[in-house]
């Protein structure tokens, strides 16, 4: 038997064999995304572009989980994990039907180009809400849970996760081909690449994506600073390197670092970039022939690559997971975890006390928005196609009493693509369901045809980036004619992003922050606002009151962005989010003096003082005091959600790394700076905002490190 058909020697083993009886051409051909058969050597074609960003994507029927920035909001590592494996456990069942009827086309393998691990600086980004967030923190920790559960840990690869965009990458969309992202060497190990490192190192990802800009200077899917140096360097990287899609002709048509394709394919080559997404590839053995790459680069590419396929069981017949049934894609159960991720995902940021309605005593109920029946605004991008969608109106229909009345009307489009008086007519309709209804649930907001990727055709808004933080068309002006009206109002917002609802946040009696929730989202939206369950998600951005607050959109510099550097007032601040009951943060213990490279336990008990059953999320930030390199305000170091009935207590322990106690040098350099640092626990951060929107001071403690 040949060794590359031999299991008992290992992938990398297997696959320089294999690539070792491989002619040039046909290595090379393999570096391709579309990587053609070698009929002689038993090799199948492979298409290795797929996606999973919250689900199986674009590829027919999957179940549709809340987009990423919901999930976000969840704050639960572990549970993120248990999604992630319900993911690829539908990956395989769809991979495995697939490969039953020798369908290998695209969207059909099993290397995944997720999760997305930017951090969204800008909520003007409008690929921000395939992220997860704007920490480097709760990325690194999330990134590391989707990468384990997609990934699995058997004998095998059950998928093949993908950490992208490396690095440094958040708009502006309509720049992306031609930008080069300027960036302190502080920034960029402080914020930039914390959550690439940890997918490596911690999460062993299989794959990394490269960006479509360049970072200071070098083109991202061909940067000798970015793959030789750090990823493969310092990080010791041994899985494959992929470019985003077009991003290598990008070099020689909008970069302008090379001037012909054979040029652009023997960078990212020389420099590390394994499997090109897109068509520059064709081009390699023109570059082998004029002397601008070694057979040898292209060997190790295949052999980098081949190494995956190996790791997935393609060529064996043991594989573990070959035997999951199509059955379970899309299954009840599967379902079922969506609607819980939404109900957990979704964001309470205002309660005057009228949540949750009461459904007994509400006969009448509006429900107005352009977003009340929109099922795009359900999924988000990068989305597969639900057998089954429940829009928040569905939603509320479904919950609400027998002999209730809701009354519907869009009230205008989610932006101006009509004559403004035409859309206006929607007016008068909303406000006469509005004077007939005891309680309004307004729907506003985004989807994805506003906020999203560039290229989109659909995208009317700045090549998918949004111009300002306000509700787009006359989203605003409905709004405020129908709270006008007097009613109890509640605004749900279906945003991948934050917006500046400030004039809501005066005059709504309520709002609630539903993200792109899924398939299952209108269900959930009703099970909040009836209180079947309590809010329980948390901002993980910043939510501000006006873009004047925030520097230029192509300044990378984290000065004034994000929670951990912002001087300003938020609206509402990262971490932060309602209940429908009060929980109580008590007896905080806390080591008062560690040796260097310790972990910090920090023990908190949650009392649940209401009479509704919540799950808080409890939260732990560090402060430097001593530090001249220490960031503007604080750091996310644990977090841990907690479910509680009504009054009960639960004690539990946070572990903070000795990392989070770092600071960053303008060098770049992590390096414990400082001797004494505050801790604080509760529910939020502990800025002045949070206090004041919550009503709760966290608790604190200095900390001492023996240096």
């Amino acid at each position: 038997m040949e060794k590359y058909l031999d299991p008992s020697y290992s992938p990398q083993e297997r696959a320089e064999d294999l690539v070792s009886r491989m002619t040039v051409e046909e290595k090379a051909s393999q570096l391709r995304f579309r990587a053609p058969a070698i009929p002689r050597l038993g090799v199948p074609e492979y298409n290795w572009w797929n996606e999973a960003l919250h689900g199986v994507a674009r590829a027919g029927v999957a179940t549709v989980f809340p987009q990423a920035i919901g999930l976000a909001a969840i704050f639960d590592d572990q549970y993120l994990k248990e999604v992630a494996e319900i993911i690829a456990t539908e990956a395989r069942a769809k991979y495995n039907e697939n490969i039953r009827k020798n369908d290998r086309k695209i969207y059909k393998g099993l290397t995944f180009w997720s999760p997305n691990v930017n951090i969204f600086r800008d909520p003007r980004w409008g690929r921000g809400h395939e992220t997860y967030g704007e920490d480097p923190y709760l990325t690194s920790r999330l990134g590391v849970a989707f990468i384990k559960g997609l990934q699995g840990d058997g004998k095998y690869l059950k998928a093949a996760a993908c950490a992208k965009h490396f690095a440094v990458h958040s708009g502006p969309e309509n720049l992306r081909h031609e930008f080069n992202a300027e960036v302190s060497k502080k920034d960029l190990y402080e914020t930039y690449l914390p959550a690439f490192e940890a997918c490596v190192k911690e999460g062993n990802v299989e794959s990394v994506m490269g960006a479509y800009n360049r970072t200071l200077g070098e083109p991202c899917c061909g940067s000798k600073l970015l793959i030789e140096d750090i990823l493969r360097g310092k990080w010791h990287f041994k899985g494959h390197f992929v470019s985003d899609c077009g991003a290598i002709q990008d070099f020689h048509t909008h970069h302008m670092v090379t001037k012909t394709a054979p040029e652009s394919a023997a960078l990212a080559l020389q420099h590390g970039c394994d499997v090109n997404c897109g068509e520059m590839y064709h081009h390699l053995m023109q570059a082998l022939d004029d002397g601008l790459i070694t057979e040898e680069q292209i060997t190790t590419a295949a052999v980098r690559l081949m190494t995956t396929r190996m790791k997935l069981g393609m060529f064996d017949s043991d594989c573990e997971y070959d035997k999951i049934p199509y059955e379970v894609n899309d299954c009840k159960e599967h379902n079922l975890k969506s609607l819980d991720a939404a109900r957990k995902s979704m964001v309470l940021l205002k309660n005057n006390g009228v949540l949750p309605l009461n459904k007994d005593k509400i006969k009448t109920i509006a429900v107005i928005g352009p977003n009340a029946d929109n099922q795009v605004m359900l999924e988000g991008n990068y989305s597969g196609k639900a057998s089954r969608y429940v829009t928040i109106l569905e939603g509320i229909q479904n919950a609400v009493n027998e002999d209730t009345r809701v009354y519907y009307t869009k009230g205008c489009h989610l932006y101006l693509d009509m004559v403004e008086d035409q859309t206006r007519d929607f007016f008068a309709e909303a406000v006469s369901m509005a004077e007939r209804s005891d309680a309004v649930v307004l729907c506003l907001g985004l989807d994805s045809t506003i906020e999203g990727e560039e290229g989109d055709p659909h995208n009317p808004y700045a090549a998918g980036d949004k111009k300002d933080l306000n509700l787009p068309g006359l989203q605003q002006e409905l709004l405020e004619i129908v709270t006008k009206v007097g009613k109890p109002t509640i605004l749900v917002l279906g945003t991948g992003s934050a917006m500046a609802v400030t004039w809501a946040d005066e005059h709504c009696d309520a709002i609630l922050q539903a993200w792109y929730p899924g398939s299952q989202g209108g269900t959930a939206v009703a099970d909040l606002l009836f209180g079947t369950v309590s809010p329980s998600g948390k901002l993980p951005v910043t939510f501000y009151k006006d873009t004047k607050d925030l520097p230029e959109f192509t300044d990378y510099a984290m000065k004034n962005r994000t929670y951990r550097y912002f001087t300003g007032e938020p609206l509402y601040p990262f971490g932060y989010g309602l209940t429908y009951s009060k929980v109580v943060v008590s007896d905080m213990k806390a080591p008062k003096q560690i040796k260097r490279g310790e972990e910090i336990p920090v023990t908190v008990t949650l009392k649940n003082v209401g009479d509704c059953p919540v799950e808080e999320v409890a939260q732990v930030y560090v402060k430097d005091l001593e530090s001249s390199y220490a960031v503007t305000n604080h750091s996310l170091a644990a977090f841990q959600r907690v479910a509680l009935a009504p009054a009960e207590s639960k004690t539990v322990t946070l572990t903070v790394s000795p990392s989070s106690l770092e600071a960053v040098d303008e060098e770049g350099n992590r390096r414990l700076d400082s001797s004494k640092f505050t801790l604080w626990v509760g529910l939020s951060q502990p800025d002045q905002r949070s206090q004041a929107l919550t009503g709760q001071k966290p608790l604190s403690a200095i900390l001492t490190v023996d240096r």
